[in-house]
Formats: C-alpha cells, sequence, structure tokens
C-alpha cells in the first residue's frame, strides 16, 4: 500500500514499511488520448478530460475520409470549433498534440491486396495533410502522428532477426516465408514467392579461370550474366536442367549485385542496386520464361520460312502460267487451267495456295504472339524490384512531403513552436514496427526533405536542421511489447531487449512523441501503464536519461468498457507512476487515516479536501468561468 506525503500535488510518495517512492511522472506530464468518435464525440467531452486532470491532450482521428459519428476526421471540426480547443489549450496551460488518421497504413501506398498506387499514397498523404492543418489551427505546434506500417513483410527475413534465431512470425517461418516482389513502374504485386518453392532452371555453361567461374558461351568465350547459355547434353541431344533451391538464389543476387557494383562503378547505390534473392528468382524464372517463348518463336519462324519458300514458288510458276495460257489452244490450254487449279486449290501431293496462306497465317500469329509474350517477360523481368525497396523509396518521398507540410504551416501560421510529424512504430507484422525500421524510417525521410530542401535553395546545414526539426518519431510503448510474442528467448531476455531498443532510439534523438501503453505481448489491448508486462516505467527512466523532454500520452482504451470510465486509465498510471492520486495508508501530518473506499475516484464520509476530485465531484459548468477553468 501507498499514501500521500507532503502537501503539494506531486508530493513524494512512502511506502508503508517507510521507503521513499519514487516519482516517475508528474500529473502534469501525462496526457491522454481522445479518440474522436469513441472516446469523445465534442468540444465539452475534451474539455471533461481536461477540467479531470488529463495533463496534455493528444486528438485522435477515427475516421478518413469522410467522417461519421463514430469516426470523426479533422474536417468535422470547423473554425469555431478550432477556436475553441485552443483558447481551451491556452487558458489551462495544457498542450495539444494531434493523431492522423488510424486508418492510414503508412505512405507508401499499398491497398488491400498487396499493390501498391500513387492513388492509395495521394489518399494517405492528404489525410495526413488535413491532419497537420488542424494541428497548426489548434495545437499550434507540436506532434502530428502518422501510423507506420508501410507493407506486410516476413518477420525472419530482416537482418535484425537473425534469421528466426531471435525473432520469426510463426515457427517454420525461415524456411516458408512468403516474399513478394512488384513492378517497379506499376506498382503491382508479380509474384509471390515462398522460399520452400523451387524452380526449374538452366545448368550454365561455365569455366574456371585463375580458381574463379566464369560464364561462357559455346564457344568458350567470357559473357556476361544476362547472356549465359544453358549446358547441352550430348548422350541425350537436350540442353541440361536442375531444380533450383532458395540458396541458389541467394548465390545467384551476390552475383548480379556484383556485376550491377562493375557496371555502375560509382554510381552504384548499395541499398537500391543491391540485389535481393527474391528479385533474382523471379528474374531467372522470367528469364526461362522468356528463352521459351523465343525458342517456340523460331520454330515456328522455321517453319513459316518454308512455307514462305513454297508461296514463293507457286507464285512464280502461276505468274509463269498465266503467261504461257495467252498464247496457249486446245489441250495444251486445258493442262495450264488444271495446273493453275491445282496451285491454288491442292492436290494429293501438294497443299495448295488457299491452305498454304491459311498455315501462313497460323504460324505467323504464333510467331507474333511468341515474340510479345517474350518481350512482355523481358520488360518484367527489367521492372522486377523487391517489395521493400519500391516501397520504402515511395514511403521516404511521402514523409519528407508531409515534413515539407508541416514546416510551412510553421511558417505560415506564425505558430508558437514547430510543428512536426511523428511516425508511430506499428504492429510487428509491418514494417515500420521494429524500432530499426522506425530509425530507419525517420532518418532516409529526413535525407528525402533534404533533398526537397536543397532544390529550393537552403544550404546543406539549413536544409538538415529543417528535416531534423519536422520529421521524428512516436514511440509507442504496447506496440513495441508485442514483439515479445515473436521473440525467441525468456521474458527477461525480452525485457533487455525492449530496453536496449528504447536507449538506442532515445540516444539518436529521433523521438518526439510518446504513447504510453501497456498489453501482455498478445494483441494491442490498450491497458493503462502497469497493468500488464511492459516495462513502461523503465522506459520512461531511459527517455528522461537522455533528455526527452516531449509529450507522454497515455492510450487506455480498454478502461471505457472494463473500468467505471474511461478516465480511469490515467489514474491507474497516475499511481503506477508515482503520483498521489491513489492515497491509502496510515495517518500522517494531522490527516485521518485512509479508508478502502477512497480508493479510485470515491469520497465518502471524509471532512478534510481530496488531493483530486474526479466525476459527480467536479465543479459543474455553473461555477467554471468561459474557459472551463475547473474550480480549486
Amino acid at each position: 500500500m501507498i499514501y500521500g506525503y507532503n502537501s503539494p500535488m506531486d508530493r513524494t510518495y512512502i511506502s508503508d514499511f517507510g521507503e521513499k517512492k519514487e516519482k516517475v511522472l508528474g500529473v502534469k506530464d501525462i496526457g491522454l488520448t481522445m479518440a474522436m468518435g469513441i472516446g469523445a464525440r465534442n468540444i465539452p467531452e475534451i474539455t471533461s478530460k481536461i477540467r479531470a486532470g488529463a495533463g496534455n491532450l493528444e486528438i485522435t482521428f477515427m475516421g478518413a475520409g469522410r467522417g461519421s459519428q463514430q469516426a470523426e476526421t479533422p474536417g468535422m471540426f470547423g473554425k469555431y470549433h478550432r477556436q475553441a480547443l485552443r483558447e481551451l489549450s491556452k487558458a489551462n496551460e495544457i498542450n495539444l498534440t494531434t493523431h492522423a488518421s488510424v486508418g492510414i497504413p503508412g505512405l507508401a501506398g499499398q491497398d488491400q491486396q498487396g499493390n501498391f498506387s500513387d492513388e492509395q499514397r495521394k489518399i494517405a498523404l492528404d489525410e495526413v495533410n488535413r491532419a497537420i492543418d488542424f494541428a497548426g489551427d489548434t495545437a499550434l505546434g507540436g506532434s502530428v502522428v502518422i501510423h507506420t506500417g508501410e507493407f506486410q513483410r516476413p518477420i525472419s527475413e530482416e537482418p535484425w532477426a537473425e534469421g528466426g534465431k531471435k525473432f520469426r512470425g510463426f515457427e517454420e517461418e525461415p524456411k516458408r516465408a512468403v516474399i513478394r516482389v512488384v513492378n517497379k513502374k506499376t506498382g503491382q504485386v508479380l509474384h509471390q514467392i515462398r522460399k520452400n518453392e523451387e524452380v526449374t532452371r538452366p545448368v550454365w555453361v561455365t569455366k574456371n579461370v585463375n580458381g574463379k567461374k566464369i560464364y561462357t558461351d559455346y564457344e568458350g568465350n567470357p559473357v556476361a550474366m544476362e547472356d549465359r547459355v544453358p549446358q547441352y547434353n550430348k548422350e541425350t541431344g537436350l540442353l541440361e536442367v536442375k531444380s533450383a533451391k532458395w540458396v541458389d538464389f541467394v548465390e545467384d543476387a551476390k552475383e548480379m549485385t556484383d556485376e550491377e557494383r562493375r557496371k555502375k562503378g560509382e554510381d552504384f547505390d548499395e541499398e537500391m542496386d543491391t540485389v535481393a534473392p527474391e528479385e533474382a528468382f523471379l528474374k531467372a524464372t522470367l528469364k526461362g520464361q522468356e528463352s521459351e517463348r523465343r525458342g517456340w518463336a523460331l520454330y515456328y519462324g522455321r517453319t513459316l520460312e518454308g512455307l514462305f519458300n513454297q508461296l514463293e514458288r507457286y507464285n512464280k510458276e502461276k505468274k509463269i502460267l498465266e503467261e504461257d495460257y495467252k498464247e496457249a489452244s486446245g489441250d495444251k490450254k486445258l493442262e495450264i487451267e488444271l495446273r493453275l487449279n491445282q496451285i491454288e486449290e491442292g492436290s494429293e501431293r501438294e497443299i495448295g495456295l488457299k491452305r498454304l496462306r491459311r498455315s501462313i497465317k497460323g504460324e505467323k500469329e504464333m510467331v507474333i504472339g511468341n515474340l510479345q509474350q517474350a518481350d512482355d517477360q523481358k520488360r518484367m523481368g527489367e521492372n522486377v524490384i523487391s517489395t521493400k525497396k519500391y516501397a520504402l523509396k515511395k514511403s521516404f518521398e511521402g514523409y519528407a512531403l508531409s515534413g515539407m507540410k508541416a514546416m510551412k504551416e510553421t511558417k505560415e501560421k506564425e505558430l508558437e513552436k514547430p510543428l512536426f510529424i511523428t511516425m508511430e512504430n506499428i504492429f510487428p507484422e509491418s514494417y515500420g514496427g521494429h524500432p530499426q525500421e522506425l530509425k530507419k524510417l525517420i532518418l532516409d525521410s529526413r535525407k528525402e526533405m533534404v533533398n526537397m530542401l536543397k532544390d529550393e535553395g537552403h544550404s546543406e546545414s539549413e536544409a538538415k536542421e529543417l528535416a531534423k526539426t519536422h520529421i521524428k518519431a512516436t514511440l509507442d510503448t504496447g506496440h513495441l511489447n508485442l514483439w515479445r510474442k515473436y521473440f525467441k528467448g525468456d521474458d527477461e531476455e525480452f525485457k533487455k531487449w525492449i530496453l536496449d531498443q528504447t536507449e538506442d532510439l532515445a540516444k539518436s534523438k529521433i523521438i518526439g512523441n510518446v504513447h504510453l501503453v501497456d498489453n501482455f505481448g498478445y494483441q494491442d489491448e490498450h491497458l493503462a501503464p502497469g497493468q500488464g508486462n511492459t516495462p513502461v516505467k523503465e522506459m520512461i527512466k531511459i527517455l528522461k536519461k537522455h533528455g526527452y523532454k516531449g509529450a507522454y500520452t497515455v492510450e487506455c482504451g480498454s478502461s471505457a468498457t472494463t473500468d467505471v470510465s474511461y478516465f480511469h486509465g490515467l489514474m491507474k498510471t497516475w499511481e503506477y507512476l508515482g503520483s498521489p492520486v491513489y492515497s491509502m495508508g496510515a495517518a500522517r501530518d494531522g490527516l485521518p487515516p485512509m479508508q478502502w473506499q477512497n480508493v479510485q475516484s470515491s469520497y465518502f464520509g471524509q471532512t478534510y479536501p481530496p488531493s483530486f476530485i474526479f466525476g459527480a465531484y467536479v465543479p459543474s459548468n455553473e461555477w467554471t468561468l468561459w474557459s472551463g477553468v475547473a474550480m480549486e
């Protein structure tokens, strides 16, 4: 049990054994998320949370596109609403932050089918832009949260997963992971590759030169990788093929990367030009299909060549006979007529022009069709790109554009403090959920924004500073704890991992907003901090140690149904982090002993002022000033 000691609101705590209880955060430091359409629906409901004691508020929009009563959007709040929120925050000396629509799954533009489109990306960017507009009108600066979740990817395939030894999505994922490859021109998914899938491909002609394998043509001349030829087996009279597995394409990818590096020299981009195994896999498959189509085109082309020769012979003979017919008479004339008819209609030994023309048409279509398919396969092979490369390029650009929007909004509205977007680490199943992925999104989006700013005439140093100011991260403690279900280790090892990752993010100085949430590591149940197994308190201490001074917002949605009210989740957080809202114990400093009925928000039969008032005991609207400042 714990009880209050000293009179200030954020007083020191001591245990029943006389030990000092540490205060990690005070009441004023801790904010509350307001889910518009669920946790709150209008300005009075927002105001009630301020009066009840929320130190800060994060206005979260549940809707996207056109809003509704259960899923409100920034567009549903007009000028008067925005003015009221602005004045409320000023009068009550609280900070507002904004959360763009929770329906945004990152800014890569991926749709529900897994394809990517600029249209989908534009929809997401518009949602972010109107959240930034709203924040500029109400919060007068600060964080605008954006969910990441750029694309789904196998967990075990990322470098930090250590091949599935540290993290894996399911037990067989390292062997059976599904990896998507897209068309870099259209963003459409070309193929879903499963790692245990096998592909039949040629055995290439090679020779050993100074201990190194090189590809050659049939005459032993060195050729580039894309011009390699299949081995011919004299005994069978066939070209040799074999079954290729994922490990073969890992090796192919290395060879293709080396060749690209040689070709491009200093222009080689390690991230974009390094060939991924899935790219090598599909390129090999498409190359095989292209070769097959060209082979069939050649086969039908040779048949067509013979038909064209026959057509030429028929037409020459027909022309001579038609000239002879003019001079012929009697039996000779009849003989020529018979032959001309045979040439046109055919006979037992000859197909004739009519059938010949039909055959030519059919063979011609087969040649053209196969050549078209071969060219299609070639183009597709040239446009193969891994989902990760494609999506991240789009994501970096999208977040950079959002950072630019936040910067311009800050300048144009002459805001008191800068507006900045904060990317939130989302669920483990999607890119951006891992702390290192979140870090990469931040740093590379900043680089993209720097390029945009330099194009507008800013210096390198000025551009870097602006990018740091307007692009940051939101660390969600609950989302980070969800990695627990994929972690291959015990609870102590996982706790160390989560605290190490928090420290790495804190040291990098990219965090601009924090969501305090708890769960048991299975689902994002939005428990109040301290109610699950997330080491929230230790994470906060790490953030403070490295100088974090931004907002802390509690997302305790489960309290809306499992407690008397949504606000009880915030009170649990106060108690967990060392505030004196919950006070229980023996009498001290002239105060009567605390009773069990004082737990949480109750206040029964007491004759002295409570530490905190809530619910029905908050002064009514008749007892407040226009600003909504709570009476004391």
